[in-house]
């Protein structure tokens, strides 16, 4: 029974409402599409798998749109979907597959007919090297310009957490390629921070 005080709420319109912030927030998840698909190349090397991981994200993320929270950022909750996705499909990999990391047959063969082809695979095998943990800020932070609290968010740890990780990546990225000069400018670039 309806108080007299009480103002009367057409349904109509409260799903008109209701309809109406969903049609945006799902404007905001394929808006993400791009983002999301260079960050799984971060996961997955093989560009299929990739897509496999956006679409395994935009699904739960279209499923689960009711616990978006407005005024948060979509690109990191859709991130720590797609996270949590790869996070779960290693665990499943690894418990199913044991002996598949050492099957020949799934080692990459490439023979690149240019010096910056061989160049750009010879960056993306050294950026697959990294620990995942320094991989995924690289990435970030780097390629697909988040800030550190955006990412320390998707990452879940503290943004001090995100700066190492992402000078241990560059420290490793400069081991890896064997670049002299290059190593000498981020040390000097290191020092430059810390004396600030």
């Amino acid at each position: 029974m309806l108080n007299a005080n009480q103002p009367r709420v057409h349904s109509g319109a409260v799903a008109a409402e209701t309809a109406s912030g969903l049609r945006a927030e799902l404007s905001g998840i394929t808006d993400m599409i791009a983002p999301l698909r260079a960050f799984a190349r971060t996961f997955c090397p093989d560009p299929s798998d990739a897509d496999d991981l956006v679409q395994e994200t935009l699904t739960k993320g279209i499923a689960n749109i009711h616990q978006f929270h407005a005024g948060t950022s979509m690109k990191s909750w859709l991130f720590t979907i797609m996270r949590n996705s790869f996070y779960t499909r290693i665990k499943i990999y690894n418990r199913e597959c044991p002996a598949a990391a050492d099957c020949a047959s799934l080692r990459p063969t490439a023979s690149p007919s240019q010096e910056w082809t061989i160049r750009g695979q010879e960056v993306s095998r050294n950026i697959q090297r990294l620990p995942y943990e320094q991989r995924e800020v690289l990435i970030l932070i780097v390629m697909l310009g988040m800030s550190y609290e955006d990412t320390a968010e998707v990452c879940d740890c503290a943004m001090g957490t995100v700066k190492s990780r992402l000078n241990r990546a560059r420290q490793h990225l400069v081991q890896f390629s064997g670049e002299h000069a290059c190593r000498n400018m981020v040390e000097h670039t290191d020092q430059m921070y810390y004396q600030h």
